[in-house]
């Protein structure tokens, strides 16, 4: 797996005074660096150290986000009472419980 295919973010840290890339597959892992540039070439660069190490120790390597197949399902348990007012309210908005929830984590 190559380090250009994982993904990563770079956020301004006001505790270093830095820019800090982070990478989300390694979220042990960070670079501070005085530009965004520089914190995101350093955190690629490190995540491609990592990567030849676990080779190297025959590690399992982390799948890149980019990569995994997502079936666009996964349960969510709630309580039963908020499970029941949602039937309700999709009920009562002439929508399946399903596109209730849809709707609301994308607003």
């Amino acid at each position: 797996m190559n380090a250009d295919r994982y993904t990563y973010r770079v956020t301004w840290s006001e505790e270093d005074g830095e820019f800090v890339g982070l990478c989300a597959e390694f979220p042990s892992l960070s670079w501070l660096a005085s530009s965004q540039a520089k914190a995101l070439s350093g955190i690629v660069a490190l995540v491609g150290e990592v990567l030849a190490d676990m080779r190297r120790h025959h590690e399992q390597i982390p799948e890149p986000f980019s990569t995994k197949q997502y079936s666009g399902k996964f349960q969510v348990r709630i309580p039963p009472e908020r499970h029941r007012a949602l039937a309700v309210q999709a009920a009562e908005s002439k929508v399946s419980l399903n596109r209730l929830v849809n709707d609301r984590l994308c607003a």
